[in-house]
Parts: C-alpha cells; sequence; structure tokens
C-alpha cells in the first residue's frame, strides 16, 4: 500500500506527457508551410578558420497529406554552379532524394546508404536537408522532457540498417512546449558518443502558427568543423506547379 502511495504521483505526471511521436509529427506539421521560395545561404567553417560560402535557391510546396517537395539549386561559386537537388519529403515513408551533376551531366538518385553522407562537403547531412519519417524511428520522452518550458524526445532508429542510413545511434531534440517549435538537435554515434549539435538560432513566423527555421549551425564535435544555414527573400505563398518539382527540371 506504501508502494502505491509513492508511485501514485509518478504515474500522474507520466499520463500528462502526450505522446512523443505526436509531438515530433505536430512539429512536423507546423513546418509545412504551403509553397515558399527563399535564397540560402551556406557557410562552411573549417577548423583552421577559413571559410567557404554557397548561394543557394530553393522552392517548396507541401500538400494536404504531409508531403513536401523541396528543389535545391547551387547558384555560387562557380565550381557548384548548376548543381541541383529534388526531394521529395514523406511524413510516413522514406523519402526520395535525387541530385544533378552539371560536370557529369547526369541525374542520379540519393540511395539510403548515402543520406547519413556530408550535404555539400558541410556538416550538415542530406538527411538534414529532410525531415525522416516518423515510422522509421521509437520516440520518448527523456526524464527531463517537460520542463523549462520545452520537450525533450529521443529518437532511437527502429533497426541497424535505419542507424546506417541516417548516420547515428539515436536523436535527441528540443522542442519548445508552447509552439511546437525545434529548438536543438543532438547526435550520438553508434558508441553513444554526442558527435554532432544542430542548434537552431533564428525563427521564420508564419501564419496559424506555422514556422520555417531561418537559422541553423552545425557544429561537429569531432571535427570541430560548423555550418551554418542562414534563409533570406523569403516569399511566401509563391504560385508553384507541380511539374517544377520533376528530374527533367534538375538538368535545366
Amino acid at each position: 500500500m506504501i508502494l502505491s502511495i509513492l508511485l501514485v504521483p509518478l504515474l500522474h505526471v507520466s499520463a500528462q506527457q502526450p505522446d512523443a511521436g505526436q509531438i515530433m509529427s505536430k512539429s512536423r506539421d507546423l513546418s509545412l508551410i504551403g509553397s515558399m521560395s527563399a535564397t540560402i545561404n551556406l557557410s562552411i567553417l573549417e577548423k583552421s578558420g577559413a571559410t567557404r560560402n554557397r548561394t543557394i535557391a530553393m522552392t517548396t510546396k507541401s500538400y494536404p497529406d504531409g508531403l513536401e517537395k523541396r528543389f535545391i539549386k547551387f547558384i555560387e561559386p562557380a565550381d557548384v554552379r548548376g548543381t541541383a537537388m529534388l526531394v521529395v519529403d514523406n511524413k510516413n515513408v522514406m523519402d526520395e532524394m535525387w541530385i544533378y551533376l552539371p560536370a557529369l551531366k547526369k541525374t542520379r538518385r540519393i540511395v539510403s546508404s548515402e543520406k547519413g553522407k556530408s550535404f555539400m562537403s558541410s556538416e550538415f547531412s542530406n538527411a538534414d536537408m529532410s525531415s525522416p519519417a516518423l515510422s522509421d524511428f521509437v520516440n520518448k520522452h527523456t526524464a527531463t522532457s517537460g520542463s523549462n518550458n520545452q520537450w525533450i524526445i529521443e529518437s532511437i532508429p527502429v533497426n541497424e540498417d535505419k542507424a546506417d542510413e541516417y548516420g547515428y545511434s539515436r536523436k535527441v531534440t528540443y522542442i519548445s512546449k508552447d509552439k511546437y517549435q525545434i529548438l536543438k538537435m543532438e547526435f550520438y554515434n553508434i558508441d553513444n558518443e554526442l558527435f554532432k549539435t544542430i542548434e537552431i538560432k533564428s525563427i521564420f513566423p508564419l501564419q496559424d502558427g506555422k514556422y520555417m527555421i531561418k537559422n541553423m549551425i552545425a557544429s561537429n564535435l569531432i571535427t570541430n568543423r560548423k555550418s551554418e544555414i542562414l534563409f533570406s527573400n523569403i516569399n511566401e505563398q509563391v504560385k508553384v506547379d507541380d511539374s517544377f518539382f520533376s528530374l527533367q527540371n534538375l538538368e535545366r
């Protein structure tokens, strides 16, 4: 009886926690913003202090079923100009990615084993350019989730193949309780060592509680390299025909 009395408060607290997967899903849904175009500046900071900058044009379009399509094209510098990516970001099944390399005049699909690899030599991965399928992970609250006005959700790949695909054994996501906006992500390797963080520096608010990440920094704690993505020239509700998101358009 004494044990039952002691457990009641703990059970009550646990019951108050919303489902971790539903929190991740709601945060993703609030980032789907209809149609949008923007300019992206990707800065890559080496350990030595040297910096490389890349300018990217991006157009996105989302659909009622949680699907989002994303067209990315590199503008500067000259050695990457014309490189383009098409991302079909599915909510519950594997995302699809293609890349066009102008030097080879060839379009190829980015296979699952390449999702964890670097996005254009930055500390962001190809997988960071899309939202992972919720079915690929088991999501649960950490011990301190719910305090300090933030949910802290641990996401563990459902199997070793998925861990290899994404390039990490687990991810911890910090999400604001009031707005369901992502604040920070931590990535752990197979030895359960923290090797990368992505910090959200600023948010661009949209209508109906929706939002987009405007500025974020990825830090590799092993190599001491950093990469920053900053959005500008954000244009909401642009008219984009579905045919724009095609393999044929990658090569134009």
